[in-house]
């Protein structure tokens, strides 16, 4: 592509395509960090915003197709002018262009599918065209249109806003709403006042899939509470389990023992006849429980004093000195 560099000014740049990328401010704080200290090496990409037009005009506006972090840290450092590279052709086949580049340039899934609509539903190009065009199969398209249907707009939103993650939106947000639109739109609008990182909203979701009805409507509502009630029992198990020891720990780890074989024992009379891996499995659970007893009565009836290897090693070695007597000296 016989492509123009040049340098223009800020405000002569539309940027018609804002809102299918993602806001990333640690991401323009570095780049703004670059910019200052090496420059701008790397060039946004535009065409003209009329490709009717056979020749360049000064003062002509520019659709920015790639490039909006650079734009947003140039801006950040208060600079009025950007290096570009004018691509002669239309808009179509800018996007194009830029989505069949994505293997040199990390496009988050969500800003994918946000230029596929835009190439499908604003430009009217066919998914099979973009596919070639892209060097992709039809599936690959689909997909990522597929994540758009499954995201309520909100959601969408909060995604190109930094809110929220392409991860916490895909894996979370888009089947909470395949499951609950209802649940997926409150969940969203506790979020802006209250947001969770990824992790903490990953924990969240996994006790809202084993949670009651009536535990999920609270969930929804209050989720920032309901992560901070789970770091609050976390910390209490810890500390619980600092005050007991291993010697407690080992305590309540017999007691669920003695819990699961009570329950296997009621379940066995609904099990006959037992199947060959069952009494398999049964043998080898009373064959630790057997050396478990050996163990725990090996060491109760253990006793150092008694001991009388240890006590011929304690006599080699002699007594040990007082730790605050002082050394003998030469009696002159």
């Amino acid at each position: 592509m016989d492509a123009a560099r040049l340098e223009v000014d800020l405000h002569l740049l539309e940027l018609r395509f804002a809102g299918v990328r993602l806001i990333e401010p640690q991401a323009v704080d570095k780049l703004a960090r670059s910019i200052e200290r090496d420059g701008q090496i790397v060039p946004c990409v535009v065409v003209r915003a009329s490709p009717d037009s056979s020749e360049a005009k000064d003062g002509e506006r520019l659709v920015l197709i790639d490039g909006y972090r650079r734009v947003a840290a140039l801006r950040r450092l208060g600079r009025d002018r950007a290096f570009v590279e004018r691509w002669p052709c239309d808009l179509a086949e800018a996007l194009l262009g830029v989505l069949a580049r994505a293997q040199n340039r990390s496009f988050a899934a969500i800003e994918e599918a946000l230029l596929l609509r835009e190439l499908t539903e604003g430009l009217g190009v066919s998914q099979r065209e973009i596919g070639r065009r892209c060097g992709r199969d039809d599936s690959w398209v689909n997909r990522r249109l597929q994540l758009l249907s499954a995201l309520p707009e909100s959601g969408l939103a909060a995604v190109c806003a930094g809110r929220l993650s392409t991860w916490a939106a895909t894996r979370v947000i888009a089947p909470l709403a395949r499951a609950s639109s209802a649940h997926a739109e409150q969940l969203l609008a506790a979020l802006t006042g209250a947001p969770l990182s990824t992790r903490e909203l990953c924990r969240w979701f996994e006790h809202y899939q084993k949670a009651r009805r009536a535990v999920r409507e609270r969930m929804v509502k209050h989720p920032k509470l309901f992560v901070q009630a789970l770091n609050e029992s976390a910390a209490q198990d810890r500390t619980d389990r600092l005050r007991v020891g291993p010697e407690g720990e080992c305590e309540a780890e017999l007691w669920r023992i003695n819990e699961l074989i009570c329950r296997v024992r009621k379940r066995l009379s609904m099990l006959t006849p037992l199947s060959a891996e069952l009494v398999k499995a049964l043998a080898r659970a009373q064959a630790n429980f057997e050396g478990l007893q050996d163990d725990i009565k090996r060491y109760s009836e253990h006793d150092p004093d008694r001991d009388p290897q240890w006590r011929a090693v304690a006599k080699v070695a002699g007594p040990e000195p007082a730790r605050d007597q002082p050394v003998a000296e030469t009696v002159a």
